[in-house]
């Protein structure tokens, strides 16, 4: 490299600072950066930076999910160097097999309890009843059924009137 070319490149380095360097990319598509430390020409000392450039995404539009944990984790300096593409495939095979023993296990649990409400070792879920308005004929309706209903024999629509209501009983 010639003189004048690396007093060039020093110029860029102390005015602009380090080129961002690529350090990998994921099963995805999405290119990881960094940024080294490096000094200003103020003499201030920026610390290391690390991102993304994701593909085909606007920053609004980051769901959870969309970059590997492993990289995710190197993003946030949770660890110092970037995953492989190795690690990161062993970790998702991990996962799939941890879904599959917690699906297998949930069908056991279910196939048990079922078993114990027939051996009658565990009681029967309770079927509550709704009291009160939510269990009327016409709940969530504008008016109520035609058809009246009463839990006594005596029941006669329009038999009641209360009390005060201009009936001649004592007063």
């Amino acid at each position: 490299m010639s003189r004048p070319w690396r007093a060039l490149r020093a110029l860029r380095l102390r005015l602009f600072g380090p080129a961002k360097e690529l350090v990998g990319t994921d099963q995805f598509g999405n290119k990881y950066y960094r940024v080294p430390k490096h000094e200003t020409r103020a003499g201030q000392i920026i610390p290391e930076r690390r991102f993304v450039e994701a593909i085909n995404r606007q920053a609004y539009q980051y769901e959870m999910g969309d970059f590997p944990a492993e990289w995710e984790a190197w993003i946030r300096k949770k660890r110092k160097d970037p995953p492989t593409i190795e690690e990161i495939l062993k970790n998702e095979n991990y996962r799939e097999e941890m879904k599959q023993k917690i699906k297998d296990v949930s069908e056991k649990d279910k196939l048990l309890q079922a078993k114990e409400y027939k051996e009658g070792l565990v009681a029967e879920r309770v079927h509550t009843h709704v009291k009160g308005h939510a269990s009327a004929p016409y709940y969530g309706k504008s008016e109520p059924s035609q058809d009246p209903t009463s839990a006594a024999s005596s029941f006669q629509p329009g038999s009641w009137m209360p009390p005060g209501s201009g009936s001649s009983h004592n007063k």
